[in-house]
C-alpha cells in the first residue's frame, strides 16, 4: 500500500466511520461503497501528483517538457527523434546554465551537440596566429595568418558529429552481408542518415552563445 492508492484511501475513509458500522471484514457491502469512492480518489490523487511534478524541471516529463524548452528556448532547443526525458532534461538544463559571450562558450556548445570539439581562429590573438619570435609559429607550419585590425572577429571551423551513417545499408560498391549481419543496397538521401544533428544546428548554436557585436565566420566540415 503506498501513499494515495486505493487502498490506502479506503483505509482513510473507513478509518472516519463511527465504530457502530462494524469490523472491516464483516461489512462488504460497505466496503464495496467505500472501494468505489476509494477507486475515484486515488485517480484523483494520481492525476495531482503528476501535475505537482510537471512544475519543476527536475521532475516534469512528457510533453511538458518540451513545453518548459519552448518557454525559456523558444525554437532553439527541441528535443530530438526519439530522445529520452531524462536526457532532454539534461539538455534543457545544461542550456538554462550554459556559458555565454565567450570563446571557451562556443567550444562546449560545439562540444556538447556534435561531440567533437572545433578549431578557433581569432585574428588578433597571438596565441592562435603567433608573433615574431615566438615559438608557436612558423611559415607554412604552424599558426595562421593574423590581422591586427580584424577585432571582435573569429574563424570557426566546426566538424558535424562522428554518425553511423544509415543503419543496414551497404555503401557503394562494399558488400556487407554475412551471417546473422542484415544489410540492402538502395539510393538514399541526407533524410536516412542516422545523423540527428544538422549544420543548422550548429549554426544555432553557435549563434546562441556568440558574444555580441562579434562576427563568426564558421565552416562546417565533417
Amino acid at each position: 500500500m503506498a501513499t494515495g492508492d486505493q487502498q490506502d484511501i479506503f483505509a482513510r475513509i473507513r478509518g472516519y466511520l463511527p465504530r457502530w458500522f462494524g469490523d472491516a471484514a464483516q461489512s462488504p457491502i460497505i466496503n464495496g461503497l467505500l472501494q468505489g469512492l476509494a477507486y475515484s480518489g486515488a485517480y484523483v490523487y494520481t492525476l495531482y501528483a503528476y501535475a505537482k511534478r510537471q512544475t519543476r524541471i527536475l521532475s516534469a516529463s512528457d510533453g511538458w517538457l518540451d513545453m518548459i524548452a519552448a518557454d525559456f528556448f523558444g525554437l532553439s532547443t527541441k528535443r530530438r527523434a526519439g530522445q529520452s526525458d531524462a536526457s532532454f532534461r539534461a539538455n534543457i538544463v545544461a542550456n538554462l546554465f550554459r556559458e555565454r559571450g565567450t570563446r571557451n562558450a562556443i567550444i562546449r556548445v560545439l562540444t556538447d551537440l556534435t561531440g567533437r570539439a572545433p578549431t578557433i581562429i581569432e585574428p588578433s590573438r597571438p596565441a592562435d596566429c603567433g608573433a615574431y619570435d615566438a615559438p608557436n609559429s612558423g611559415y607554412g607550419m604552424a599558426g595562421a595568418y593574423g590581422q591586427v585590425s580584424l577585432t571582435y572577429q573569429a574563424f570557426v571551423q566546426a566538424y558535424r558529429p562522428l554518425g553511423s551513417g544509415i543503419p543496414n545499408v551497404a555503401g557503394y560498391s562494399i558488400v556487407t552481408t554475412g551471417y546473422s549481419a542484415p544489410s540492402q543496397g538502395e539510393y538514399v538521401d541526407a533524410s536516412m542518415s542516422s545523423n540527428t544533428v544538422s549544420d543548422a544546428d550548429i549554426y544555432a548554436a553557435i549563434e546562441s552563445v556568440r558574444p555580441a557585436a562579434s562576427i563568426i565566420w564558421t565552416r562546417i566540415s565533417s
